[in-house]
């Protein structure tokens, strides 16, 4: 009996797999034949030639990685890169940021959010994890371009219970969204902005809807500081007697997590991540960075992210991974940390991890979702390759990914976008952004004040 036909399938190229002991390696000659959205497995390109296929990909010379997951941005500020250059935090805040975030409609959420999902779409992201506002448009969004995401609605304690509420109301509304594609999160912004019984009511709120908690905290140093002298203990100790520890809870950046913050985090109940972005943390002239081997040896894992490009100016996830490897070991004086294929485990299945989806995403494997991208490294900035791993960590760009799939439907192919019309979308925000951009209200919608 002839088998039925696979929905895809992806022959003669390279795949970064992962052994029993979760090391990374690679299959040469291989090909993914891909069912339904799913691997159905990985063989060899002979193999895959017997087999029939509605849709196939000669990937010869490419590398097959699993997408990227970002797991930490806010897509729509894509809108202000480069608005808020060359100053320290407070002043990015509370001078800049805030004010314009205080014009925000939903119309430029939706454009900012289009804008961000090609630019990750191109540069090899299949799944992000965001944290803003007037969160309906970014879902629109996501439904429509095919992309992965983790949400969720931001909300402070400025704006009473109606904030959390809503909050709440938007995870409901979208968890499982777009055929499964968008998972979804409680957004508290962060214990500075969002008063203990606020948080104490989120971590209720969690526990009694199965869902997570994506916020910031001890994003830097100086919170870290301000906090203890303010109030006696840390943000991390705020989300230890909060009950957010006692919930899945992602944590944005961490900079600031002290030696003392360790046992906490160690001895949490609920499934706990860290997200680091560390471009962000050297254009603030930061101190300290992510502790990611304190936190390695601990078990919790690290996922990469970006930030939003105001602070990052990029949503390159490739480069979060290069600058995540690098900085490690100049911060711990150990060339052997992060090894390339340390830093490829922090990009595939740590990040997959960090937004709740380890079982789904974040390797190449039967049972898996086809999220999957292609990468060229015939250029001559990645030639010869004489070990692909650091070939792929501090070499290749996010401009060598060739083609994006997720759920096995091909997003990009040879660098063309198929779900977003690029020139459409900058075109019309081009246009709004004289409003947007406008401070002469004086309004911002928050301070900041650690």
């Amino acid at each position: 009996m002839t088998p039925s036909p696979a929905g895809l399938i992806i022959s003669r190229c390279t795949v970064l797999t992962h052994d029993d002991q979760e090391r990374v390696g690679f299959a040469r000659d291989a090909a993914i034949v891909v069912r339904d959205g799913v691997v159905e497995s990985v063989t060899s390109s002979a193999r895959a030639e017997e087999l029939p296929a509605a849709e196939r990909i000669d990937a010869r010379g490419q590398i097959a990685l699993p997408g990227l997951v970002n797991c930490h941005t806010h897509a729509p500020m894509v809108a202000l890169r480069g608005v808020a250059e060359d100053l320290p935090t407070e002043e990015w805040f509370n001078d800049v940021v805030w004010p314009i975030e205080s014009n925000l409609t939903e119309r430029d959420v939706e454009l900012g959010a289009r804008l961000a999902c090609a630019e990750m779409i191109r540069g090899g992201v299949t799944c992000f994890a965001d944290h803003y506002f007037s969160m309906d448009a970014v879902a629109a969004v996501v439904e429509e371009c095919g992309i992965r995401a983790y949400l969720g609605q931001a909300y402070f304690s400025s704006q009473g219970p109606q904030g959390r509420e809503k909050s709440l109301e938007f995870a409901l509304r979208h968890r499982g969204g777009a055929g499964g594609r968008i998972t979804t999160a409680l957004a508290p912004h962060a214990p500075y902005t969002v008063d203990e019984a606020d948080l104490a009511a989120t971590a209720s709120l969690a526990r009694e809807h199965g869902l997570s908690v994506h916020l910031h905290a001890s994003e830097n140093r100086d919170q870290a500081e301000t906090s203890l002298a303010r109030h006696g203990v840390t943000p991390i100790e705020v989300l230890r007697r909060t009950g957010i520890l006692d919930t899945d809870v992602l944590i944005a950046h961490g900079s600031g997590i002290l030696d003392r913050d360790l046992p906490l985090l160690a001895s949490a109940e609920g499934r706990t991540a860290v997200a680091t972005a560390p471009r962000g943390y050297l254009k603030f002239a930061w101190p300290t960075t992510t502790p990611v081997r304190a936190l390695h040896e601990l078990g919790i894992p690290v996922g990469l992210a970006t930030d939003g490009a105001a602070s990052n100016n990029s949503l390159d996830v490739w480069e979060s991974m290069a600058l995540t490897a690098l900085i490690q070991k100049s911060t711990t004086g150990d060339p052997r940390w992060l090894t390339s294929r340390q830093a490829l485990h922090h990009a595939s299945l740590q990040s997959a991890r960090a937004v709740g989806l380890g079982d789904e995403v974040g390797s190449i494997a039967p049972g898996r979702r086809a999220d999957i991208i292609l990468v060229d490294l015939t250029g001559p900035h990645t030639q010869p390759v004489h070990d692909l791993a650091a070939t792929l960590v501090h070499s290749a760009r996010s401009s060598d990914v060739r083609t994006t799939i997720v759920d096995g439907r091909v997003l990009m192919r040879d660098r063309e976008l198929l779900t977003i019309d690029v020139p459409s979308v900058a075109g019309e925000l081009s246009k709004r952004l004289p409003a947007l951009l406008d401070r002469s209200h004086g309004r911002r919608i928050q301070d900041y004040d650690t």
